[in-house]
């Protein structure tokens, strides 16, 4: 029998047991070493405020419609942030043997079978540090974000919102040549973003960050900013420090009505773009040379290449018994956690 994170109800997390799936001739079976947890849209799910939670998505028109809700309590496994380790392979496999790490996305679960591709497509590198796996989608979240910001050499990259996502958009938007200028209201979080590289940083509680923004530039503003965090007061910053006629990717999840955000003034003003980045899709101009896989590998490759720092923003392994007090430590004192992991413990995983 496996283990898997159940939400129950709103703010109220669990483990239950489930039924090891049966292996097939072309699969293989993975131990989950680490979990990392989504600050983020896993959060709209342990809290109860996630859409599909309330409203029914009609995938053939991608709208949201009256009726009954997508999903519903018990929710069993969410999560994206896995790595694990090969325990067996089916009698067919040859493409991947026992002991070898895999990246991926299946849920808070002590064990699962996917494919032998799908294995292959996703080995660690032996030398690399297991944690580093967890990062390959949030890390491919935040590249997308990049790529939609069509960042060029020598511009101001304002990134709204440092947790997670948001410290590895600023980290890839140097890569991409920018000078970046990191906002959050956290002062621990302004600290690690600029022990980054972030050039400058910017306490949200303290004046007009728009303001502060366009006298970093001259009077200009912001090329591009990146809004990470999914709050709409951030969102109509973001707007308020961008320079005429420039763009801002927003890409944070988020939640309910805007409040806060005044697209009569700035935005109107200024003829502001702004671009909805999600994971789901690339750019169209990119479509035939990116898609998610890729945007997974290109974030694992970079972390395992040293090039970006993801290992600093790991504030806290837990052991995956105590997920609920990991929900809970990020629900309700985000200010003391950036990446929360569960740890399998030895001997939880067949």
């Amino acid at each position: 029998m496996g283990k898997v994170v159940r939400f129950e109800a709103p703010r109220t997390a669990s483990i239950v047991t489930e039924d090891d799936p049966p292996l097939g001739p072309d699969e293989v079976r993975l131990r989950t070493l680490y979990s990392g947890i989504s600050a983020g849209t896993e959060l709209t799910a342990y809290r109860g405020s996630n859409p599909y939670l309330t409203k029914r998505w009609d995938d053939d028109q991608r709208l949201f419609v009256p009726g009954s809700a997508t999903r519903e309590y018990p929710l069993d496994g969410w999560g994206y942030e896995e790595v694990g380790e090969v325990v067996e392979t089916g009698a067919d496999v040859t493409s991947v043997h026992p002991g070898q790490v895999v990246w991926g996305t299946w849920g808070h679960r002590t064990s699962c079978v996917r494919s032998a591709e799908y294995a292959a497509d996703r080995i660690l590198d032996p030398d690399a540090d297991p944690m580093l796996g967890v990062f390959s989608q949030i890390g491919a979240i935040a590249l997308n974000v990049v790529l939609d910001a069509d960042i060029h050499i020598g511009e101001t990259v304002a990134v709204f919102g440092l947790g997670v996502p948001g410290q590895i958009a600023a980290q890839l938007a140097r890569l991409n040549g920018a000078r970046v200028i990191g906002v959050d209201a956290i002062p621990g979080r302004l600290e690690l973003a600029r022990s980054l590289g972030a050039e400058e940083v910017l306490d949200a509680r303290e004046g007009s960050v728009a303001e502060r923004v366009h006298e970093l530039t001259q009077g200009r503003g912001a090329d591009v900013s990146l809004e990470v965090s999914g709050r709409y007061p951030a969102l109509h910053e973001a707007i308020r420090s961008t320079a005429y006629s420039a763009r801002v990717v927003a890409a944070g999840f988020f939640q309910g009505e805007g409040q806060g955000l005044l697209l009569g003034e700035e935005f109107h003003h200024n003829r502001v773009q702004v671009v909805c980045s999600q994971i789901s899709g690339v750019a169209p101009a990119l479509s035939y040379r990116w898609n998610p896989h890729r945007l997974a590998r290109t974030a694992i490759d970079l972390a395992v290449a040293g090039r970006l720092q993801v290992r600093p923003l790991v504030s806290h392994v837990l052991p995956f018994s105590e997920a609920a007090m990991a929900f809970e430590l990020l629900d309700t004192t985000p200010e003391q956690a950036v990446q929360v992991v569960l740890e399998m413990e030895k001997g939880s995983n067949p």
